[in-house]
């Protein structure tokens, strides 16, 4: 597939909406309206604009707490890989984004992976929490 937005571009725009804290405004910018998200403890894909926008901005807060960095990119076709490490609540956080973009640069599919389990079970704690405090 070619972007008409090259995945360098797309690449950018995601760093700048981490950079200022994943915002549900920012969010919507790059996000294509069928969107869908793959949780790393949500067996169910979560399809959507309105619930990626959740899933991420849940993530940039429990996530990205001054810890967050990202170790490695890789861009392929209409795909980058992105291994990510953090650290909630003293347990170390490993991971990866895979995220797809269509050919005007939005995301389409956004999929998380984490390592090891501790800390899989301490991001479903505190994503469910972020996510519940969403709701209200």
């Amino acid at each position: 597939m070619a972007n008409t937005v090259s995945i360098e571009e797309c690449l950018e725009k995601w760093h700048t909406v981490v950079s200022k804290g994943q915002t549900a405004e920012d969010l919507s910018g790059i996000l294509h309206e069928d969107a869908v998200f793959h949780s790393p403890v949500v067996h169910t894909p979560q399809e959507g604009k309105p619930i990626v926008i959740a899933y991420l901005s849940a993530a940039g807060e429990t996530l990205g707490n001054g810890n967050f960095r990202y170790l490695r990119e890789v861009l392929s076709g209409d795909t980058i890989v992105l291994e990510f490490e953090t650290q909630m609540d003293g347990i170390h956080v490993n991971g990866v984004d895979i995220i797809t973009f269509d050919d005007a640069g939005l995301i389409t599919d956004f999929k998380v992976m984490i390592r090891p389990l501790k800390a899989v079970n301490k991001v479903w704690e505190m994503m469910g929490a972020q996510l519940e405090r969403q709701k209200a």
